[in-house]
This record gives C-alpha cells, structure tokens and sequence, in this order.
C-alpha cells in the first residue's frame, strides 16, 4: 500500500517536536501540572476516547492534570508517558499535526512496572515564537478501540 504524498519534512521541525515532547511528557510525568498544561494553547482542547466530552482550555487541562497527580501520589504510584513511531506533517495552514503511539507505563512503590494503557496520540501544534504549543489533543486508547 502506498503512503499518501505529503509535504517534506525539515529535519530541524522533526527534531524539534521530538524535544518538544520530551520535555512535554517529563514536565507530565514530574507532577509538574501547571507547567505541563502550559504547554497548551489558552484555547486548548483535549479529547480521549476514554471520557466522554473533551477537556476546554488550559485552565482545565491543568486542573484535570493536578487532580490526575495528586492522586497518582495518594495510590503510591508513578507514572511514565513513552513516545514512539513520531510522524510530523507541516498543513496548509501552518500549524503541525504529530501523530505517536504513547504507552503509559505505571509502577507501583516497590513494585514492577507495567504498560497501563497503549495509546495513539494526535496533536495539532502551534507555533509560539520559538516554542511549540499544543492547540489539540486526541488520544485514542487500543483497549476502547
């Protein structure tokens, strides 16, 4: 099966989302919320198959993240967020839609680490000067697929 023509990509865009999320995810997986959410658009929107309306704004994408850390911290338990299989496409438009598959690794205190969940992400990144910003998110689950 042929893959359908896209733009070409720049090496420096590809290595700069790449960065982007590393420092996404670990600011995520820090417990850092506000930071994390940040990272979004004011106007931001967040969607999972696994909630039934999307998250609006950054205000409640930090709110949604200091809930999700404080309990993961009350459960004893860390969480890590792994990105792979990055593509990065440039549209029309200017904006860059970046698609992952991300596993959710937990660990319990004292305990073994396990895949929580596998998962496709979706996002539609701006630019903010030099930075990126998230202007939506769509995370798909495999296991509600």
């Amino acid at each position: 099966m042929a893959l359908p023509p896209q733009a070409p990509q720049s090496a420096e865009l590809y290595l700069a989302v790449q960065h982007f999320y590393a420092r996404q995810m670990q600011l995520l997986d820090d417990g850092k919320a506000d930071e994390w959410a940040a990272t979004f658009t004011e106007d931001a929107v967040f969607a999972a198959n696994a909630r039934p309306e999307p998250v609006r704004g950054r205000a409640d994408i930090a709110a949604g993240a200091r809930q999700a850390t404080e309990q993961l911290a009350l459960d004893g338990l860390v969480r890590r967020h792994w990105l792979g299989m990055l593509s990065v496409d440039t549209r029309s438009d200017g904006t860059v839609l970046a698609r992952s598959y991300a596993l959710v690794i937990s660990t319990p205190k004292g305990g073994q680490a396990a895949i929580h969940v596998s998962t496709v992400c979706a996002d539609v990144l701006v630019r903010d000067g030099d930075d990126l910003l998230v202007r939506s998110r769509h995370v798909t689950r495999d296991d509600l697929v």
